[in-house]
């Protein structure tokens, strides 16, 4: 008898059970968590180095962003290692050091304590300066966090070509990774959901002029598209529609496995456009790593 069939005699509790068990304890193949963490890394680093050209004005010894003003922007809980970088020496290493972290992780030496530490140091940034953090800030840190929880350095990085080299077993399965991979997945839906409600509380959105008004408050948006949108009401209200159908059919259909696949590879593209329209594409680049969590371990399989 299958195991599907097996599944379907149980009670419907029973079922529950396994399937929550499944959704988060099943030992998952690295190489899913692996590609989310090449990517966070390379978006961890576009960030990052957005801030080479003012770090000392804004957090240097008579930066902009005080110790007076960041009390009255800082959550109660929120400290920063950068508190305690008091001269230009001192801020220009630990940020030197934020490059070290994304750039071992990108390529996987010392892959747990590289998350750790770049997870530690972005957020130190932020909480340095919460004032200039923006959506995009906010899922790399999520991708931080997620990736110290589970073992993404067990695939595409040097840390398994070393533990290969010693003897040790190729693409180990890890609850760990199944947990991290999860909490990334159930984050990728929930923001989306989050966004989908934001946005259907103006009426662009449903008069299907959204995708105007979004082009147009870019600083360097496309005159060529600009004038086709203008032009075209039809144009304007695809773009629109096809945003928000998007949006909902990626929010739920994740959740359905024959769906999941065409879905995934549609945000790689999808969402990185959908960022570009708002201004943000290092916003819609972490929607798709953090979708990119929902992949099929089949996409990393030799054919």
């Amino acid at each position: 008898m299958s195991s599907a069939a097996s599944a379907q005699e149980l009670p419907f509790a029973e079922r529950v059970g396994e399937t929550w068990n499944a959704f988060w304890f099943r030992p998952a193949d690295p190489r899913p968590l692996a590609a989310v963490r090449v990517l966070t890394a390379l978006l961890g680093l576009a960030l990052w180095s957005s801030y080479a050209g003012d770090v000392q004005r804004w957090f240097g010894p008579a930066g902009m962003v005080s110790p007076t003003v960041i009390e009255t922007w800082r959550v109660g809980y929120g400290i920063s290692l950068f508190d305690n970088a008091t001269t230009a020496a001192s801020l220009w290493a630990l940020y030197t050091l934020g490059f070290v972290a994304f750039s071992a992780l990108l390529v996987g030496i010392g892959t747990t304590y590289a998350a750790a530490a770049a997870a530690i140091l972005w957020s130190s940034i932020l909480h340095r300066g919460p004032m200039l953090a923006g959506p995009a800030d906010d899922l790399l840190a999520i991708l931080l966090w997620c990736l110290l929880i589970g073992r993404s350095g067990d695939a595409f990085s040097l840390d398994a070509w070393v533990a290969r080299r010693r003897g040790g077993q190729a693409n180990p399965a890890s609850t760990r990774s199944r947990l991290a991979l999860s909490l990334i997945g159930l984050h990728a839906s929930g923001i989306t959901v989050a966004a989908l409600l934001a946005q259907l509380k103006g009426d662009v959105w449903w008069e299907g002029t959204a995708a105007w008004w979004l082009l147009s408050g870019r600083e360097q948006a496309s005159r060529g598209l600009m004038q086709a949108l203008a032009q075209s009401d039809y144009l304007t209200n695809l773009l629109t529609h096809a945003i928000t159908l998007f949006e909902i059919a990626f929010a739920a259909g994740v959740w359905v496995v024959g769906l999941r696949a065409g879905l995934v590879a549609a945000g790689l593209v999808a969402w990185p456009l959908i960022g570009w329209f708002a201004g943000d594409l290092a916003w819609g680049c972490g929607m798709a790593t953090l979708g990119l969590a929902w992949a099929p371990v089949d996409w990393y399989r030799k054919r």
